[in-house]
């Protein structure tokens, strides 16, 4: 079995540390933990980790996060993938920070990347991994907010979480879905 697992982010330096990166954190978390490392690939930075007979292949969109979804359906029609084994890393302000959350389908909760992942993909059901960012901003001050850079108490914080969404993606791929929602969602 393979599944892409595609980590939203932005790849220009000046957004490496802020909120809206976090699924590029988590998938660079993940291959570090794992020795292995990305390789610049057409629409994005590619790596395979090899793990219980299933492969999966992590891909950091180089395309802004507005618009994943042409690398995102570039690497599902590489790997002969279908959108049931796709998961989307995704940063989410309708948690709170450090919240984690895995989801079978869903609409896009004003997320612009899903949005667009949804349209090119022509289909909302595929699998999300929503990491907590919390709604700390006044009207008007979303985009500033997810833009901004992490606060030292959470950056404290960020490796225990990158540990659980790298065991949750193992779980994806090895016990399914079902079982991994039962597992991890927490309420």
């Amino acid at each position: 079995m393979k599944y892409l697992i595609a980590g939203l982010g932005n790849f220009e330096p000046k957004y490496h540390n802020t909120r809206h990166n976090i699924g590029f954190m988590v998938l660079d978390a993940f291959a570090e933990a794992s020795n292995i490392s990305f390789q610049d690939k057409r629409y994005g930075m590619i790596c395979e980790y090899h793990y219980k007979s299933r492969t999966f292949i992590l891909l950091k969109p180089s395309t802004y996060v507005n618009r994943s979804g042409l690398a995102v359906s570039y690497w599902l029609k590489k790997a002969k993938l279908s959108p049931e084994n796709l998961l989307v890393i995704v940063d989410d302000i309708a948690l709170p920070f450090g919240s984690i959350r895995i989801r079978p389908k869903g609409g896009d909760g004003g997320h612009n990347g899903l949005a667009n992942i949804s349209y090119v993909l022509g289909t909302r059901n595929y699998a999300r991994l929503r990491f907590g960012i919390g709604d700390d901003f006044h009207s008007g001050e979303k985009v500033n907010y997810v833009l901004s850079e992490w606060l030292p108490e959470e950056i404290k914080e960020l490796p225990d979480k990158f540990k659980i969404c790298t065991e949750i993606v193992k779980s994806y791929g090895t016990l399914g879905l079902e079982l991994t929602m039962t597992k991890f969602n927490k309420k």
